[in-house]
Protein backbone atom coordinates (compact mmCIF):
# COMPACT_ATOMS: atom_id res chain seq x y z
CA UNK A 1 0.00 0.00 0.00
CA UNK A 2 1.21 3.55 -0.50
CA UNK A 3 2.48 5.69 1.75
CA UNK A 4 2.99 9.16 2.05
CA UNK A 5 3.52 12.00 4.91
CA UNK A 6 2.91 15.39 4.48
CA UNK A 7 4.51 17.84 6.94
CA UNK A 8 3.29 21.68 6.97
CA UNK A 9 3.96 24.21 9.80
CA UNK A 10 0.59 25.83 11.50
CA UNK A 11 0.72 29.70 12.71
CA UNK A 12 -1.77 28.48 14.96
CA UNK A 13 -1.18 27.37 18.64
CA UNK A 14 -0.98 23.67 18.96
CA UNK A 15 -3.83 23.39 20.67
CA UNK A 16 -6.18 25.66 17.68
CA UNK A 17 -4.00 23.45 15.46
CA UNK A 18 -5.45 19.77 16.97
CA UNK A 19 -8.92 20.93 17.26
CA UNK A 20 -9.23 22.29 13.78
CA UNK A 21 -7.31 18.72 12.56
CA UNK A 22 -9.69 16.92 14.65
CA UNK A 23 -13.11 18.59 13.42
CA UNK A 24 -13.88 15.93 11.09
CA UNK A 25 -17.05 18.13 9.34
CA UNK A 26 -15.36 21.14 8.95
CA UNK A 27 -12.37 18.68 6.76
CA UNK A 28 -15.75 18.36 4.23
CA UNK A 29 -15.33 22.43 3.80
CA UNK A 30 -11.44 22.09 2.60
CA UNK A 31 -11.91 19.03 0.58
CA UNK A 32 -13.49 19.39 -2.55
CA UNK A 33 -16.93 17.44 -3.64
CA UNK A 34 -16.72 15.61 0.14
CA UNK A 35 -19.26 15.92 3.24
CA UNK A 36 -18.45 14.12 6.74
CA UNK A 37 -21.02 13.04 8.97
CA UNK A 38 -20.20 12.04 12.50
CA UNK A 39 -21.90 8.79 13.98
CA UNK A 40 -20.71 8.85 17.28
CA UNK A 41 -21.78 11.76 20.29
CA UNK A 42 -19.14 14.00 20.65
CA UNK A 43 -16.52 14.62 22.35
CA UNK A 44 -13.96 13.05 19.99
CA UNK A 45 -12.29 9.95 21.73
CA UNK A 46 -10.44 6.65 20.58
CA UNK A 47 -13.95 5.08 19.40
CA UNK A 48 -15.49 8.01 17.48
CA UNK A 49 -16.41 6.82 14.21
CA UNK A 50 -17.07 9.18 10.97
CA UNK A 51 -17.95 8.94 7.17
CA UNK A 52 -16.44 11.03 4.54
CA UNK A 53 -18.54 10.65 1.61
CA UNK A 54 -16.95 11.86 -1.74
CA UNK A 55 -18.16 12.83 -5.29
CA UNK A 56 -21.10 13.27 -6.68
CA UNK A 57 -24.33 11.03 -7.02
CA UNK A 58 -23.56 7.70 -8.70
CA UNK A 59 -19.77 8.55 -8.67
CA UNK A 60 -19.36 9.08 -5.04
CA UNK A 61 -18.06 6.34 -2.26
CA UNK A 62 -17.61 6.40 1.27
CA UNK A 63 -14.60 6.36 3.48
CA UNK A 64 -15.54 5.15 7.09
CA UNK A 65 -13.03 5.76 9.80
CA UNK A 66 -12.54 5.06 13.45
CA UNK A 67 -10.20 7.09 15.85
CA UNK A 68 -8.10 4.18 17.26
CA UNK A 69 -5.97 6.55 19.31
CA UNK A 70 -6.66 9.29 20.54
CA UNK A 71 -3.64 11.69 22.73
CA UNK A 72 -4.67 15.54 22.52
CA UNK A 73 -2.10 18.16 23.18
CA UNK A 74 -1.61 18.20 27.15
CA UNK A 75 -2.90 15.10 28.16
CA UNK A 76 -1.02 12.96 30.59
CA UNK A 77 2.24 12.24 30.27
CA UNK A 78 3.65 8.50 29.93
CA UNK A 79 3.64 6.81 33.44
CA UNK A 80 5.99 7.77 35.86
CA UNK A 81 6.69 11.34 34.98
CA UNK A 82 3.43 12.34 37.54
CA UNK A 83 2.00 15.86 36.17
CA UNK A 84 4.02 15.84 32.54
CA UNK A 85 1.69 16.78 29.91
CA UNK A 86 2.66 15.51 26.64
CA UNK A 87 3.56 18.81 24.39
CA UNK A 88 2.17 17.18 20.87
CA UNK A 89 -0.90 15.47 20.14
CA UNK A 90 -1.43 12.16 18.29
CA UNK A 91 -4.05 10.81 16.45
CA UNK A 92 -4.56 7.29 14.27
CA UNK A 93 -7.93 6.80 11.88
CA UNK A 94 -8.44 3.33 11.00
CA UNK A 95 -10.11 2.95 7.51
CA UNK A 96 -13.68 0.64 7.31
CA UNK A 97 -14.31 1.00 4.09
CA UNK A 98 -14.15 -1.94 1.06
CA UNK A 99 -12.79 0.52 -1.71
CA UNK A 100 -10.68 2.62 1.02
CA UNK A 101 -8.80 1.05 3.54
CA UNK A 102 -5.63 2.23 5.22
CA UNK A 103 -5.22 4.49 7.98
CA UNK A 104 -3.61 8.09 9.26
CA UNK A 105 -2.10 9.95 11.89
CA UNK A 106 -2.08 13.46 12.66
CA UNK A 107 0.20 14.47 14.76
CA UNK A 108 0.77 18.13 16.22
CA UNK A 109 4.02 19.56 17.65
CA UNK A 110 4.70 22.71 19.46
CA UNK A 111 7.10 25.15 17.45
CA UNK A 112 7.75 28.54 18.83
CA UNK A 113 4.40 30.28 19.11
CA UNK A 114 2.54 27.79 16.49
CA UNK A 115 2.87 24.45 15.70
CA UNK A 116 3.82 21.69 12.88
CA UNK A 117 1.84 19.17 11.75
CA UNK A 118 2.88 15.88 10.01
CA UNK A 119 0.03 13.58 8.59
CA UNK A 120 1.12 10.29 7.52
CA UNK A 121 -1.19 8.12 5.59
CA UNK A 122 -1.37 4.93 3.92
CA UNK A 123 -4.00 4.91 0.96
CA UNK A 124 -5.42 1.82 -0.72
CA UNK A 125 -7.85 2.42 -3.33
CA UNK A 126 -9.52 -1.03 -4.36
CA UNK A 127 -8.73 -2.55 -7.54
CA UNK A 128 -6.82 -0.51 -8.53
CA UNK A 129 -3.29 -2.16 -9.40
CA UNK A 130 -0.45 -1.61 -7.70
CA UNK A 131 1.59 -0.11 -10.39
CA UNK A 132 -0.55 2.83 -9.85
CA UNK A 133 1.02 2.91 -5.80
CA UNK A 134 3.42 6.34 -6.51
CA UNK A 135 0.38 8.06 -8.70
CA UNK A 136 -2.07 6.98 -5.44
CA UNK A 137 0.66 8.46 -3.06
CA UNK A 138 1.26 11.81 -4.81
CA UNK A 139 -2.29 12.24 -5.03
CA UNK A 140 -3.22 11.73 -1.48
CA UNK A 141 -0.15 14.23 -0.68
CA UNK A 142 -1.11 17.10 -3.11
CA UNK A 143 -4.92 16.35 -1.72
CA UNK A 144 -4.25 16.55 1.84
CA UNK A 145 -1.64 18.93 1.28
CA UNK A 146 -4.13 21.77 0.42
CA UNK A 147 -6.37 20.59 2.97
CA UNK A 148 -3.88 21.04 5.48
CA UNK A 149 -3.04 24.40 4.05
CA UNK A 150 -6.67 25.77 3.89
CA UNK A 151 -7.26 24.30 7.84
CA UNK A 152 -4.99 25.74 9.31
CA UNK A 153 -5.21 29.36 7.59
CA UNK A 154 -5.77 31.93 10.46
CA UNK A 155 -9.08 33.22 10.44
CA UNK A 156 -9.42 36.18 7.64
CA UNK A 157 -5.52 35.00 5.99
Amino acid sequence: MPVFRVVRPSPLSVQETWERLTDWPLHAAHVPLTRTVVRTAAPNRRGTRFVARTGIGRLAFDDPMEVTVWEPPGAPGPPGTPGAAAPAGRCRLVKQGTFITGWAEIEVHPRGTGAYVVWREELRLAKLPRFLDPLTARAGRVVFGLALKRLLRRPGG
